[in-house]
């Protein structure tokens, strides 16, 4: 039995590794594979470091709060294109499409190493925090809670016990729904300043011991997950079957229509460029010091089976 963390359960974020598991296609590769949920995402990747689990979905910059300069880790494929974590304000406060202004004087809840995308934007665009009075911080888990810090973040703004929070695209879609927030960022749609959509992606991650001493199982997960993001853009219907299974039922029933609008960013290609930036991103936010080779940190010898996917921007 294997294991594959992630460190959000009820989102789109990481949904490509949990619906491998749930639609069949790490059983395709004969991987017996379980899903635990490792939160935050920096625990994710202690755990595999320690081999508590032995793959992680979670955000690549994360990576290196367990493996600094990449050491002991692996890329293996990306689960998206971009990074995915929307900036939702509450309604109240009159927020406009792309005005980041709307945080000053605010607190904003954001996930740890989650927060570092949403403090790089803002200076970006620039906003000291000092300075502008914003306070960023992890928002407070109700009871029962802790499947999906979007969720808990959506019902934290409604509760008005936050001004906005910084999370993923299920967490936005609660809020939006419910009224209590608005989109004010959506990077990957081309929100926000020059760059920023290239600050992270989501990725699948093994340890250099695992590729090393057992490359078939790599490879299969690969390949499972490439397979899953072909099914999901031949079907996005099919994230609802995986969202009945693990999701309570309203989030169950948004989740086919998020994934649908995420297709476009679907492959499992990390491009050299993607690895640059995202590496100039870590250098930013002091979690690397040197600039490792592309060779260093990504499954190279796994790269063919990206060729697999049905292109990205496929109907």
């Amino acid at each position: 039995m294997l294991k594959l963390a992630v460190p959000d359960l009820v989102s789109n974020s990481y949904f490509p590794a949990i619906a491998a598991i749930e639609l069949g296609f790490f059983a395709q590769e004969k991987l017996e594979v379980a899903l635990e949920l490792v939160t935050p995402v920096d625990k994710s990747y202690y755990a595999l470091r320690e081999g508590a689990v032995d793959f992680v979905g979670g955000s690549a910059h994360s990576v290196l709060a367990a493996f600094p300069e990449w050491r002991g880790a692996r890329l293996l494929a990306a689960l998206g294109q971009g990074m995915y974590w929307f900036l939702v304000m509450h309604s109240d406060l009159a927020p406009r499409r792309g005005d980041v202004s709307v945080v000053k004087g605010r607190r904003i809840g954001a996930a740890p190493m989650v927060e570092l995308g949403l403090k790089c934007l803002l200076a970006d665009c620039g906003i000291d925090l000092v300075r502008d009075g914003v306070e960023i911080a992890p928002v407070p888990v109700p009871a029962g809670g802790g499947l999906s810090f979007g969720v808990n973040a959506a019902k934290a703004l409604a509760a008005r016990q936050i001004d906005g929070f910084w999370a993923n695209g299920m967490g936005a879609e609660v809020a939006v729904q419910s009224g209590a927030g608005k989109i004010v960022l959506d990077v990957r749609r081309g929100d926000g300043p020059r760059g920023a959509f290239d600050y992270t992606i989501p990725v699948l991650v093994a340890t250099d011991d695992l590729v090393a001493r057992s490359p078939e199982i790599a490879a299969a997960a690969v390949r499972a997950i490439v397979n899953c993001q072909n099914a999901l853009k031949r079907n996005a219907d099919l994230a609802t079957d995986v969202g009945r299974k693990l999701f309570p039922a309203h989030e169950a029933g948004l989740i086919a229509g998020l994934v649908a609008r995420d297709l476009p960013f679907y492959s499992p290609v990390i491009s050299v460029a993607s690895y640059d930036a995202v590496n100039a991103f870590s250098r930013r936010m002091g979690l690397l010091e040197s600039d490792p080779p592309y060779a260093d940190a990504v499954a190279t010898g796994l790269v063919a089976i990206w060729d697999e996917a049905i292109p990205a921007n496929a109907p």
